[in-house]
């Protein structure tokens, strides 16, 4: 079974194939001067991370994914990058293949602010969202900083928003998922159950059958 876990940082699942889009992982990579950057760029990835972008495609074949997972990325993405990433889940998983995933929960940190009776709420929705930024970076180390990080939030979403995208973009079976409740148990070598807390799951799939606009 070919099982896809994309945006995997430093957290590799063992039997996956691991991908991250980094600027870090690229450096740590380069021929001769990679021992000089992995000494320079802070925590090393494990050899099971291979560099690959889900916005550009993943250098994975049409149709030849069982599953697909991510945690903790699509909000990292603008509107326009993570309808691509959807595009390119879309292209790699195969016919009945199952994309599943885990993010913040727009929704519930909406509640949380409602529900702040300090003068200081708004301030605290940004920051718990990732959204506001505190200070802009100064000089090239904060330039290198921002390039080479990607901390801060882009798009976030509840689940009416997410099932909308998911099913706009061909997946069916769309539903809301909980840790661990997936009749695939290959994903439960993938979750990690602190990145699940107050946070919105999904699962869904791509079609048995998939229209291509050919007549037959």
């Amino acid at each position: 079974m070919q099982k896809i876990n994309f945006g995997c940082g430093l957290c590799v699942t063992s039997g996956w194939r691991n991908f991250d889009a980094s600027p870090t992982l690229r450096l740590q990579r380069l021929p001769f001067l990679g021992r000089v950057m992995q000494s320079l760029t802070g925590p090393l990835f494990p050899a099971e991370a291979v560099f690959g972008d889900i916005v550009r495609g993943l250098p994975e074949s049409d149709s030849s994914a069982d599953l697909v997972y991510c945690s903790h990325v699509l909000e990292h993405l603008s509107l326009h990058d993570f309808r691509k990433a959807l595009e390119n889940v879309f292209r790699v998983l195969k016919p009945g293949g199952v994309f599943r995933g885990v993010l913040p929960d727009l929704a519930h940190e909406i509640k949380m602010y409602l529900a702040n009776p300090e003068q200081d709420a708004c301030s605290t929705f940004m920051q718990r969202t990732y959204l506001g930024i505190t200070s802009r970076p100064r000089g090239l180390v904060g330039f290198a900083r921002t390039f080479f990080g990607n901390s801060h939030h882009l798009w976030m979403w509840d689940y009416k928003g997410i099932c909308a995208e998911l099913n706009a973009a061909g997946f069916v079976n769309v539903r809301r998922a909980e840790l661990g409740d997936s009749e695939f148990i290959e994903f439960n070598t993938a979750e990690d159950p602190s990145r699940w807390g107050n946070c919105l799951g999904f699962e869904c799939m791509k079609p048995e059958q998939v229209f291509t606009g050919e007549l037959i």
